[in-house]
């Protein structure tokens, strides 16, 4: 009978911290995503050879996703 109780009563907390370690799921799977780094990196090469945009340009708007993608193999890395 006190588990039954127990059950009910802390439910709202069990499905609460169930909730919010999904959402973290999520979000940290969200975070180390690298297709949209890769994705980014071959939309911005097909501006530059479209010649959208300069060649300065293109080198640092690379420079920035490569460093993103290094920061997210890092975060894979510590992970394992």
């Amino acid at each position: 009978m006190a588990f039954i109780i127990d059950d009910i009563l802390f439910s709202p907390l069990k499905f609460t911290i169930w909730l919010g370690q999904k959402l973290r799921d999520a979000a940290y799977q969200e975070l180390t995503d690298e297709s949209k780094i890769h994705e980014g990196l071959l939309q911005l090469q097909m501006r530059y050879e479209m010649e959208e945009i300069s060649q300065e340009e293109y080198e640092k708007q690379e420079g920035r996703l490569m460093e993103q993608l290094e920061v997210i193999r890092k975060m894979k890395e510590e992970e394992i």
